[in-house]
């Protein structure tokens, strides 16, 4: 479903990668978009939609597992979360 946008968005510098890292950014408010895998951990889900309202930006499910949201984003390990920084 957003495979395309994140094929596109891996060739720019504004991909944030993993769980830790995104929660950190989600914080700092300077995300655009959050992506997370069908399988994501629940609670950091939860804490992202929170962030999300607070600092008004979009998490989107991808409905794609995550090893296979690490093949799209050409790397050789599962991924969760990936963040898009504004």
């Amino acid at each position: 479903m957003y495979e395309e946008d994140i094929r596109k968005l891996l060739t720019t510098k504004k991909l944030i990668i993993g769980e830790d890292e995104v929660l950190k950014h989600a914080r700092k408010g300077t995300l655009t978009k959050v992506y997370h895998a069908s399988n994501a951990n629940k609670l950091v889900v939860a804490d992202l939609l929170k962030y999300g309202k607070l600092s008004n930006f979009e998490v989107l499910d991808t409905k794609v597992p995550n090893d296979d949201l690490g093949t799209v984003c050409k790397k050789p390990f599962s991924i969760s979360t990936i963040g898009v920084l504004k």
